[in-house]
């Protein structure tokens, strides 16, 4: 591959290039949310399929040992248990088979024709759930005057007269009076609060459809600069179609990409899975004259050969998944970079060899049936793929132009997490508000919460809702996040609680790098339910939590009035 460095006009995260993508940090956010849920969804289902499987064996063992146990016959029994030892092993064999199976199955998982991930998808609905008028929306029963009158006479009530009577029903008729009136009254106050309750709804709706609007606006500007080949589109578009892309348990997930306009190029920096992912058990087997299982190992050579042959899938499906979400106009080729981290078995030191270089002509490469291809023979006689003659042992390879180098001179886009990508002292106020949202999401996760449920629209300036068994956080709990250098007013605490009792939450928290002011506090105490973490707070919380050292460089000291 030939370089010119006029060719190269590429992005780093928070840079904005001469066609300036709206609001960086909000495309940081959709690429780290979406490969986040995608990594929470595949453990969900991992977790989910090993329970069941577990569940079964477990049932299957408790009914061969009820058998052996209500048998009589010991030899009988003898038999049973056996069986039981042998169809462990036969299990456990299944097992690795079927991670094979998952493993070789790699590039066929990702084969398709529609791109997963369009700017269509990206979009917000530009809707607002329907008003609920919750208990003031039922009218108050009136009194009933049948529940007040007294019984009429009767018998020897009838012959002694009526002026008892007439005094009871008049007692009734001023019961039943005030009993209408304090009914009216409540219904004018309900009424009241019902207007003001719809007055809110409708001005909520209106700012949540605007801001749903804007943010699609957002979304048209990224998809028009991404079909004019604007680098910084292009590169972070194919940055949320990696992120996205779903491989089996024990793969990395990280990327970094380039995109040269001139040549209509993308470059990919892929981290490769470890050689750990190849089993090195064959099967298992049971010997019954010493009750064990064996491990059948696998043969040296065959667990070099397969992961040699995994690599090549995954180079081919990252391709793959480039071409198939792009059009010719914008993507005519990608070009792949390899990496693995691992150990050098000579000093013992972090290594991270290139595996396998190759680019790939979209012409070329829409030619191949990739359904029935073998992978490495594709790479080497078909694309002239640099691949490493020996990966397992980490013998890496020279391409003519290494990925770091362009990184020397030009800006990328990376797949990565907020926490993740934290440095030593990391200054919270550096970050984008789209940025220090998502990571203070990441900490109260780290805090406990069992369930997020992020808004796709904001509304009254609550940044998430969270649910929680947990004692702190027990409930509905809505967080209010914000990134300021100067003191947070009573407002935006008002504004949190007027929120809380619209959504009937249980807890409200305000995060804040700087410090809410004392008669913010104060309204937080008698409100009762609202907690506010400030600077020093949370620098603890995330050393605590977390494990980072935080900065907060703060203009000036927050007061010592606490």
């Amino acid at each position: 591959m030939t370089v010119d460095p006029s060719h190269f006009a590429v992005v780093m995260p928070g840079v904005s290039s001469e066609v300036n993508v709206a609001k960086t940090g909000l495309w940081a956010e959709i690429q780290r949310e979406r490969a986040r849920q995608q990594r929470l969804r595949d453990q969900e289902f991992r977790a989910f399929r090993q329970a069941e499987e577990s569940a079964q064996r477990e049932r299957v063992r408790a009914e061969k040992a009820a058998a052996r146990k209500a048998s009589a016959d010991l030899k009988e029994a003898k038999r049973l248990y056996l069986e039981d030892r042998k169809a462990e092993a036969e299990e456990m064999t299944r097992a690795l088979q079927d991670r094979v199976v998952e493993l070789d199955g790699v590039l066929a998982a990702g084969i398709r024709t529609r791109p997963v991930i369009t700017f269509g998808s990206l979009k917000r609905q530009e809707t607002y759930p329907p008003f609920d008028a919750g208990p003031l929306g039922d009218p108050i029963p009136p009194p009933i005057w049948e529940q007040y009158a007294p019984e009429p006479p009767s018998g020897f009530r009838r012959r002694a007269g009526s002026a008892r009577y007439a005094r009871e029903e008049q007692e009734a008729r001023a019961a039943f009076d005030e009993a209408r009136r304090r009914h009216a009254a409540a219904e004018t106050r309900r009424r009241e609060q019902l207007a003001k309750r719809r007055e809110a709804y409708q001005a909520a709706s209106a700012e949540a459809i605007r801001q749903a609007r804007e943010y699609n606006e957002g979304i048209e500007m990224f998809a028009r600069n991404f079909r004019t080949s604007d680098p910084e589109s292009v590169a972070r578009f194919c940055t949320l179609v990696l992120d996205d892309i779903a491989y089996p348990e024990g793969f990395p997930h990280q990327t970094r990409v380039i995109y040269r306009p001139e040549p209509r190029e993308v470059v990919v920096e892929w981290e490769l899975p470890p050689q750990t992912v190849i089993p090195v058990e064959r099967g298992y087997k049971y010997v019954a004259r010493r009750d064990a299982i064996d491990l059948d190992a696998r043969p040296e050579r065959e667990i070099k050969e397969r992961y040699a042959s995994l690599i090549a899938r995954v180079t081919l499906r990252t391709i793959h998944e480039v071409l198939v979400s792009t059009p010719a106009s914008v993507v005519d080729a990608v070009t792949f970079y390899g990496y693995v981290s691992a150990t050098d078995p000579g000093t013992g030191q972090p290594a991270r060899p290139l595996l396998l270089n190759v680019t790939a002509p979209r012409a070329k490469f829409d030619t191949f049936v990739l359904s029935a291809l073998d992978p490495i023979v594709c790479l080497k006689d078909e694309l002239t793929a640099l691949v490493s003659p020996h990966p397992y042992d980490l013998e890496p390879v020279r391409p003519l132009v290494n990925f770091d180098s362009l990184l020397a001179r030009f800006k990328f886009v990376a797949g990565a997490d907020v926490i993740a990508g934290l440095d030593s002292r990391p200054d919270l106020l550096a970050m984008s508000p789209f940025e220090f949202e998502t990571f203070v999401k990441q900490l109260f996760e780290a805090m406990g919460m069992k369930a997020w449920k992020t808004q796709d629209v904001k509304d009254d300036g609550v940044d998430a809702v969270a649910v929680s068994e947990a004692p702190v956080f027990g409930g509905l709990c809505v967080i209010q996040a914000k990134r300021s250098r100067y003191a947070v007013g009573i407002d935006v605490v008002r504004a949190l609680a007027g929120t809380m009792e619209d959504k009937r939450a249980t807890k409200g928290v305000v995060v804040t790098t700087s410090w809410v002011t004392k008669d913010g506090h104060d309204y937080a105490v008698r409100h009762g339910r609202i907690e506010i973490m400030e600077c020093d707070h949370l620098k603890y919380l995330c050393k605590e939590h977390l494990g980072l050292d935080v900065l907060i460089s703060l203009p000036k000291p927050p007061p010592g009035r606490r």
